[in-house]
């Protein structure tokens, strides 16, 4: 279960997206703007951002920019019905998870949803096996250490 904000100026997008994410077991949150989102996002212990791009009072990718300097681990999806090239690219290169177009398409939101939260948890798992792989430099040598002084006891 992942707890995800919904920020867009669409009244039937904040009605209907909810619904269908809470069906497949994440809680939600919703926002009409970009500030009402900020304010959700600092509220709340949040996975996944799914944000519009365009929006009254603060867009999508000032919004972006405002939540990775919170936390840079938070997946956001942008939704956009004005796609373009430069806009996916600029939302990529700002750090965006991923790039939609409306409408949306379920089942694709569901797959990028389920691969986001996937590549979250390899984040969060990455400090822990770099600790492993320093204790393992570290430990082999005195473990080498100790053979070769024990197998000169022995002798």
């Amino acid at each position: 279960m992942a707890k995800i904000l919904i920020v867009d100026d669409e009244q039937d997008i904040l009605e209907t997206l909810p619904d269908v994410l809470n069906k497949w077991g994440h809680r939600t949150y919703v926002a009409k703007n970009g500030l009402e989102g900020l304010h959700v996002f600092t509220q709340q212990n949040l996975d996944f951002v799914i944000t519009d791009v365009k929006m009254p009072e603060m867009d999508g990718m000032e919004l972006l920019q405002k939540i990775q300097e919170l936390d840079k681990n938070v997946m956001v999806i942008f939704l956009t019905g004005y796609p373009s090239l430069d806009s996916a690219i600029s939302a990529m290169r700002s750090g965006a998870y991923d790039y939609l177009v409306k409408p949306v398409n379920l089942d694709e939101l569901k797959l990028r949803i389920e691969r986001g939260l996937e590549r979250k948890e390899h984040i969060k798992a990455l400090p822990l096996l770099r600790g492993l792989n320093w204790a393992l430099l570290v430990s082999i040598p005195l473990w080498l250490l100790l053979g070769i002084i024990l197998t000169r006891l022995w002798r």
